[in-house]
């Protein structure tokens, strides 16, 4: 049975890589995958789903105004998808995320989103949210922060290397940019932890 499935973590935990991994897998027993990356982080190159380890793989992509269903109804006329991978899930809209799960009740593949849980100013992104509402099955992909607990949030450094508090919730960036960090730390660079 299809399932709609939402791999979340925050920045530098590997998520593209266990996609292409995962797509990978599928094409090597002969089976047809469809990939999809957001237009607007074309850090990997224009069209491609690229990971910090150096592996990539091209991908159609889709922005505000795609309508997925309509893209992976057409990419099944084409031939069989054994599944569809969603790269940067959480710049989907809700919308988006229910033509994906239109696809997996009425057209019977699974799809797996891969994506950021929440943004910097912790708070999630409108596609992570409405696909942690409506997702069959959630995994986390763990990354850790540099006191060793699980690193859940992420901050945003401005050009002066201190933490950000406000901003646009999307900034394209790797690791110049943004810091993995358990909870009490992000709250330490916040500027958020009492003296209690």
């Amino acid at each position: 049975m299809a399932k709609l499935y939402f791999h979340y973590s925050t920045m530098n935990a590997g998520k593209s890589t266990l996609l292409l991994q995962a797509s990978y897998n599928y094409r090597e027993r002969g089976m047809a995958t469809y990939l999809l990356t957001a237009r607007l982080d074309d850090r990997a190159g224009a069209g491609r789903i690229g990971s910090r380890i150096g592996i990539g793989e091209d991908a159609d992509t889709f922005d505000a105004t795609t309508d997925l269903g309509q893209t992976i109804r057409a990419r099944l006329a084409q031939d069989a998808l054994a599944c569809v991978f969603v790269d940067e899930a959480q710049f989907l809209t809700p919308a988006q995320v229910w033509q994906l799960a239109r696809a997996v009740d009425d057209l019977g593949v699974p799809v797996m989103c891969y994506g950021l849980r929440v943004d910097f100013r912790g708070e999630l992104f409108p596609g992570s949210a409405a696909l942690l509402a409506l997702a069959d099955e959630m995994r986390e992909v763990r990354t850790i922060c540099h006191c060793g607990k699980k690193a859940t949030m992420v901050v945003r450094r401005g050009p002066d290397g201190r933490a950000l508090r406000d901003g646009a919730q999307v900034q394209i960036g790797g690791n110049e940019t943004y810091v993995s960090l358990c909870r009490r730390h992000w709250r330490e660079e916040i500027g958020d932890l009492s003296a209690t």
